[in-house]
């Protein structure tokens, strides 16, 4: 842990988005647990652990459980891909959290709204304010997002990959998301009870439409390296 007491914990879903952070480490140590392989060690001045969860909401649920109580980290970061959903998003732009819901949690049937977890007093997970601000602070500095923009606003995950307009439409109707993913919401969940301080950051690899696969498979490592190296330079500013 530095000396300021942060250690922060880093997931991607994928190889892709960790691997530039993973090999820029210094003083890395590998740690196994939970099925899963946690590389702990420095990164730009700052204490992490950086770690693959898997893909989807139980395997990202379940790795920022594990940062949280074996690890003891006081902050996570989500970083990656996702399908750009606000208007006047494109392609390699990116979205910093303000909070996180699930779009596919849905219990209507029992007469609550689209999105609701019933029982609990939370269903939208709020980013931490200074870790947004950090990542808005760490983008005016990035050389290599000059061409991008950053927005902030709501991601929404759930276990879909979105390739439709019809898909597209219907997520946009029942929470009107910046952006949609597969893992964001489940970590903001697992902070959220944890009372871990948490942003998730995502680079636009495709415009979760009909053209989905063919440019997200286009774009995925580059919005992955993107969405990485804001990450990094955010780390000393919160």
């Amino acid at each position: 842990m530095s000396e300021t007491g942060k250690k922060v914990g880093i997931i991607g879903a994928m190889d892709i988005e960790v691997k530039m952070l993973r090999g820029e480490l210094s003083d890395a140590k590998e740690v196994c647990a939970g099925g899963l392989v946690f590389f702990e060690g420095t990164l730009n001045n700052a204490s992490v652990v950086i770690v693959k969860s898997g893909i989807g909401k139980v395997n990202a649920a379940l790795c920022a459980q594990l940062l949280a109580l074996k690890f003891g980290v006081t902050h996570i970061i989500n970083t990656g891909i996702a399908g750009a959903m606000a208007s006047g998003l494109k392609v390699l732009d990116f979205v910093v959290s303000e909070d996180a819901l699930y779009h596919d949690f849905d219990t209507t049937g029992f007469g609550y709204k689209p999105t609701v977890i019933p029982q609990m007093d939370c269903s939208d997970f709020k980013a931490d304010d200074s870790m947004v601000k950090a990542a808005h602070s760490a983008f005016t500095s990035l050389k290599e997002a000059s061409a991008h923009s950053l927005v902030a606003g709501r991601i929404a995950s759930g276990d879909q990959f979105i390739s439709s307009k019809e898909q597209k439409e219907k997520i946009r109707s029942v929470c009107n998301p910046a952006c949609v993913e597969m893992e964001g919401a489940a970590i903001a969940h697992a902070c959220y009870i944890n009372k871990v301080p948490f942003v998730i950051i995502r680079c636009m690899s495709d415009m979760a439409d009909d053209n989905g696969e063919n440019t997200y498979n286009f774009n995925e490592e580059e919005a992955a390296r993107l969405s990485a190296s804001l990450v990094k330079c955010m780390l000393p500013l919160f």
